[in-house]
């Protein structure tokens, strides 16, 4: 039978994958994605950003009511388990499923399911159903496949007292304890949802602080809040071994310390979806992470091929494989792309309270020399955070001292993710645009928690005279 052809085939319908697709018919290409599960989204829809944001949302929402006081005669009355925080979840990864599906349709977009492996470098064979493999031909390919949790060979995942971070939305109960072996943006992510569910949680961790990645007082001051939370946290942690019982489960470190607790979260790396793809019928070999290795077109060693999102390596954000999809999309479609993707991708880390920045960080800044002051707000002195009673958490910025050009912005708080935007629109303008003195001369709601900006930048410029 003669194989159905395409002008692009996009393997996977996560962000990277969508956001390729979209690009590519919008241009007049004929586009097929290819989705392994049963329904479209991937990892970001089912197991990772969404389902996880919505959790840290109910929990937050938790959080409020038992703060308010108009509900202190009834706030030791609600028992929120944690499978009742997975059914809020559900409906909304529904919703998120539905409206993506509604764009492939819009758009003329052919969507098959199934497992996609190439046969040779034109040529995907993705099997049906009904066990009848069929093959699709096209001129171009984009693998958008994804990623997964690291699973090291000696841990033992088909027990059922060991999780990773997709297995944990399956769990029927809450814990009494869990340790959570990995304090990157996951591991610091489930130690806030399931301290503030009552679960006593040993959070470790491999480094010697919390997301080193970003600025210091940030993670110092998530960790004070995780502390006062309850989370307990040990750092500079390598495990050793890892033995499950009918009791508990044993996470030995090789410092000599040991954590027993009801449930292990493996919540320590990710590994590429390139498993079982056909990828050496082409000569092209994943990294020991799973990842393929493209160039600053997202191209393969083919150059019809093209990888984004999570398979193509850090920063590995939902966010950010859109971007990188749109940009393949444009690539494929015109031969070049007349926009580049931006360097400062703004993070953001759903802890409670949140974190969020974009930029360059105080260590970085120092080790390069660049002279620069800081400037702060604390959100407990804003008349917003002081009526929502999310009084926790700053506004920081770094700029430079001279050209008072913003360098960096750091939010701990409540909206953090939101907050950091503004800063982002003005770090990005060009020459005199990006000037600490914008946030001075820029008149704000009243009462917002914008207004952070104001007060920071009131706050740097004191600073300097």
């Amino acid at each position: 039978m003669k194989p159905k052809t395409f002008d692009t085939i996009v393997i996977g319908t996560g962000p990277a994958g969508e956001g390729a697709a979209m690009k590519l018919c919008k241009s007049g290409q004929k586009v097929a994605v290819v989705e392994a599960h049963d329904q479209v989204g991937g990892g970001c829809t089912h197991w990772g950003t969404i389902p996880s944001k919505a959790l840290r949302h109910s929990i937050q929402m938790l959080a409020d009511y038992r703060r308010n006081p108009l509900f202190h005669h009834t706030r030791n009355q609600v028992d929120i388990e944690f499978p009742d925080l997975l059914k809020a979840a559900d409906a909304i990864i529904d919703a998120q499923v539905r409206t993506r599906y509604r764009y492939y349709q819009r758009n003329r977009v052919e969507v098959i399911f199934g497992h996609a492996r190439f046969l040779d470098e034109h040529h995907i064979q993705v099997p049906r159903s009904d066990g009848v493999a069929q093959t699709f031909a096209a001129d171009h390919f984009v693998i958008a496949t994804g990623s997964r949790p690291y699973h090291p060979p000696d841990v033992d995942f088909t027990h059922p007292r060991i999780l990773d971070s997709d297995s944990v939305l399956r769990l029927g109960l809450t814990p009494r304890s869990i340790t959570i072996y990995g304090a990157g943006v996951i591991g610091c992510e489930y130690a806030s949802i399931f301290t503030n569910l009552d679960v006593k949680v040993n959070l470790v961790d491999s480094r010697d602080r919390l997301l080193s990645h970003l600025d210091d007082e940030i993670t110092d001051a998530l960790s004070y809040h995780l502390n006062q939370q309850g989370v307990v946290i040990r750092h500079n942690e390598t495990y050793a071994t890892v033995e499950p019982g009918d009791d508990g489960v044993i996470l030995s470190c090789q410092s000599g310390k040991k954590f027993k607790t009801d449930l292990l979260l493996w919540a320590n790396g990710r590994t590429g979806n390139t498993a079982d793809l056909g990828l050496e019928t082409l000569g092209l070999t994943p990294n020991r992470r799973g990842q393929l290795d493209v160039n600053s077109s997202y191209q393969t060693a083919l150059p019809h091929i093209y990888a984004a999102g999570d398979v193509a390596g850090p920063p590995a954000l939902a966010s950010a494989g859109y971007d990188q999809g749109r940009f393949v999309g444009g690539h494929i479609a015109d031969g070049a792309c007349d926009w580049s993707l931006i360097q400062e991708v703004p993070t953001g880390i759903y802890t409670v309270p949140e974190i969020s920045s974009v930029g360059r960080t105080e260590r970085e800044l120092t080790t390069a020399q660049v002279p620069y002051e800081v400037a702060h707000a604390n959100f407990r002195t804003l008349a917003r955070a002081q009526i929502t009673g999310h009084t926790v958490g700053m506004l920081k910025i770094l700029f430079h001292r001279e050209s008072l050009a913003i360098l960096g912005i750091h939010c701990f708080g409540e909206q953090a993710s939101e907050i950091v935007h503004i800063g982002q629109a003005i770090m990005s303008q060009s020459g005199e645009g990006n000037n600490l003195r914008y946030f001075v001369n820029t008149t704000f709601n009243y009462p917002t928690m914008a207004e952070a900006y104001r007060v920071a930048a009131l706050n740097g410029l004191n600073r300097l005279f």
